[in-house]
């Protein structure tokens, strides 16, 4: 669902009033977080799309690692997941033998079991999960955290939005977007243990609403300003010639709509900075935000542990809940 109506729809519920729900007075929180004891709380969340590439295990692969992010984002170790299945009847069973069984491959990863599931007949296959996980209340990570001078370290490439979009478009083939692929099987797990371990101020991952817009609800959560650099935006091989020739996926004209009014100098931004700003991204890295001071710490033990450590930005004091792009 786009951002606007579901800002819109989400405005008009009660608000739930549980001291022990802690992500109640949390903007913008990656999942929902219930304590059930001093040191450990309850850590859940649930996502489900359509493919978004050929072939169905790496789909399945790619649907549960998307999934589980949200629990990493905040710190959380996934334990139990359940499966979410909309199948159509006309396709085989194999079809969705693959996708279980990509799904599993990375539950088993995170760690977690798989306890259950769900499934209905739907026009066109979706899959997901819903996972609950654990947490320490105490080493919990949220979007409300972020302090003036922060640096914020993405652990992704950017893009995965407008090469899935030239996919389902034959323009270019899976083997050509091999790089995108890897990164969206693989999980948030170890930049989620490094970033504990080090020790951060707030954390979001990246997935519908683009870099764009949850940069931006971070912003708001932490009553912050954003400042990113455009030029240190990694961006995966084909991308910027795609988005040059309109293969701009619809979820990206959604976050325009609703976020970019928040950027300052929207006005002045290229084209192709506003596409790679707004490209919805699956199963995307990790927004971190770390103090000044442990950014050495942070980005030596993401790159030795596997992962992407790009520096893309810092928070200010000036333009809370806004962004400036430079």
């Amino acid at each position: 669902m786009a951002p606007g109506p579901l800002a819109q729809v989400l405005r008009q519920l009660p608000t739930v009033e549980d001291q022990n729900l802690l992500t109640a007075a949390i903007p913008f929180a990656d999942a929902g977080v219930y304590k059930i004891a001093e040191d450990c709380a309850l850590v859940q969340s649930v996502d489900f799309f359509t493919p978004i590439v050929d072939d169905p295990r790496t789909y399945g692969r790619i649907a549960a690692a998307n999934a589980l992010s949200d629990i990493y984002a905040m710190g959380g170790r996934p334990l139990t997941v359940m499966n979410l299945v909309g199948f159509p009847a006309c396709l085989e069973h194999d079809v969705l033998v693959e996708i279980l069984k990509g799904g599993a491959e990375k539950v088993q990863e995170a760690g977690a079991v798989i306890v259950g599931g769900h499934t209905v007949e739907d026009d066109e296959p979706k899959y997901g999960l819903a996972v609950t996980g654990l947490v320490d209340p105490a080493k919990l990570v949220t979007t409300a955290g972020a302090q003036p001078g922060d640096v914020l370290v993405l652990t992704k490439p950017l893009g995965t939005g407008i090469l899935a979009t030239a996919l389902k478009g034959e323009v270019i083939k899976e083997k050509q977007m091999a790089d995108a692929i890897r990164n969206m099987e693989m999980l948030n797990k170890t930049a989620s243990e490094i970033m504990l371990q080090v020790g951060v101020n707030a954390c979001t991952d990246i997935t519908g609403f683009a870099l764009l817009g949850h940069a931006l609800e971070l912003a708001e959560a932490s009553k912050v300003g954003i400042e990113i650099d455009a030029s240190t935006l990694h961006i995966y091989p084909q991308v910027m010639e795609l988005a040059a020739i309109g293969l701009i996926p619809v979820g990206s004209y959604r976050n325009r709509e609703h976020y970019l009014p928040n950027v300052i100098n929207r006005e002045q931004l290229a084209p192709e900075i506003v596409d790679i700003l707004a490209d919805p991204q699956t199963s995307g890295g990790l927004l971190i935000v770390v103090p000044a001071e442990r950014l050495g710490q942070l980005t030596r033990q993401l790159k030795a542990g596997g992962c992407d450590a790009f520096e893309i930005g810092r928070v200010s004091s000036d333009h809370p809940g806004k962004m400036i792009v430079k």
